[in-house]
């Protein structure tokens, strides 16, 4: 009989399923020992660090190719898990088993035998580190999840936080939080570059592991992240953090208007809208009106700016005789219209006094209203967070979700622009009982 010769495999990948596996080192000692007291011959050791959770890892394919070529018969491994995670690579081993090309498989902490009976408990490991796996992540999904319902970001904190291992949380990091305030200030201005920002945090200790200046791409990314203002991106959502905040929302929105003219600067069209444009028609064809600003130069320097009226004269059926007209002039000719229908003193005091004590006599129906919308606001928040948990749970495709989330927040931005406009008009009345 052929004396069988044996490939030492080791693995061991940094993810969270290896957490309780043996190092690298560990393994191969082990091995080695167990290869000696089974008199093994071990012609080759090969290592690998790389997750089995899926297939792909170029020392095991390259260990099988050798197996299939006839340089080897045997692997001698610490446990089945460390040769295959996933059904691919489980069932190729299997298969070499079956074909004759793989003689033998060694465990110091499993039995194996090259029968039916031993092909079948093999297999049986193999789907056991499949499952451990897939529920292994499915239970740190889940985690993640409940991480995100509670307002705490489920990753590593950005620059000027850190994670605090003590109490699960992010905490601030005060000294570089206070950097990185300074730097919103000085972009918000206006006059400094991403290159700059980058060379004012390097000079200020914030740099990359390897001691270089943050990329401007990465700056551009922090000035941009509404973590700091105490919210953070998750699966494609913004959600509200349990963080402290370290930019103010005022200074944060100032940075992102000049991220924004910096990344793509507005470009103002030749003739720019004027206030009359899209409500007066001309007189003679009917046709709107349209305005044109334009500047005058004189020799002496002098520079004059002056904005114009003209008929469009799009209908092709008149030829209309208006000629264009300045604006102080559209100005008259309109307030000349105005004089004719407004009000007299008299009217207008009568009507003010009928406009409140309607208002009194329908405030107790209005507060009503008020409070059945306020209710319909606590109830819109109640459905937003039955939605955020069927879309973490992925029971409501993303889609769906953002679908469903733009309604609500649609309907509660309208029931709170109603009831803001009930104590505000409130305010007014109130105001104007008190002059008199």
């Amino acid at each position: 009989m052929e004396k069988q010769k044996y490939i030492l495999y080791a693995r061991k990948s940094t993810d969270v399923e290896d957490k309780q596996v043996l190092s690298i080192e560990a393994q191969i000692t082990e091995l080695r020992a167990f290869a000696k007291n089974e008199n093994l011959e071990i012609v080759d050791e090969v290592i690998e660090k790389k997750s089995a959770k899926s297939p792909g890892r170029p020392i095991f394919g390259d260990m099988l190719k050798r197996i299939e070529k006839g340089e080897v018969n045997g692997i001698v491994a610490w446990h089945p898990d460390r040769l295959a995670r996933n059904s691919v690579d489980g069932g190729q081993i299997i298969y070499l088993l079956d074909i004759g090309k793989l003689a033998s498989l060694k465990f110091p902490s499993h039995w194996f035998e090259n029968t039916p009976q031993g092909k079948f408990t093999l297999s049986m490991a193999f789907v056991q580190s499949k499952y451990y796996v897939d529920s292994l992540s499915e239970n740190t999904k889940r985690g993640l999840r409940q991480k995100v319902r509670n307002g705490i970001f489920p990753s590593l904190a950005p620059i000027g936080y850190i994670n605090d291992s003590r109490t699960k949380s992010i905490v601030v990091e005060k000294k570089k939080a206070k950097v990185l305030r300074q730097a919103f200030e000085k972009y918000a201005k206006g006059n400094k570059r991403l290159e700059d920002i980058s060379h004012f945090l390097a000079k200020s200790g914030i740099v990359t592991r390897s001691g270089k200046p943050i990329s401007k791409t990465r700056v551009g990314f922090v000035l941009s992240n509404p973590f700091y203002i105490g919210l953070f991106k998750y699966g494609g959502e913004i959600y509200e953090g349990k963080h402290e905040p370290i930019i103010a929302k005022k200074l944060f929105d100032e940075v992102q208007e000049v991220l924004k003219s910096r990344g793509q600067p507005e470009r103002k069209t030749k003739n720019e809208q004027q206030p009359y444009c899209g409500f007066v028609r001309c007189t003679s064809c009917g046709m709107m009106i349209t305005g044109e600003h334009k500047f005058k130069k004189q020799k002496n320097g002098n520079v004059h700016e002056y904005t114009y009226y003209r008929c469009t004269k799009k209908n092709k059926s008149v030829k209309c005789p208006e000629s264009a007209i300045r604006q102080h002039e559209m100005d008259r000719q309109l307030s000349n219209l105005i004089k004719k229908v407004t009000l007299p003193k008299d009217w207008a005091e009568e009507l003010i006094r009928l406009a409140d004590e309607d208002f009194k006599n329908s405030a107790k129906s209005l507060t009503v209203d008020v409070k059945e919308k306020e209710e319909k606001v606590g109830k819109i928040a109640i459905r937003l967070e039955r939605l955020l948990d069927g879309y973490l749970e992925q029971d409501i495709e993303k889609e769906v979700y953002r679908k469903r989330k733009r309604n609500c927040y649609l309907k509660r931005s309208r029931y709170k622009r109603k009831s803001l406009l009930f104590h505000i008009g409130r305010m007014i009345g109130s105001n104007r009982s008190e002059n008199g």
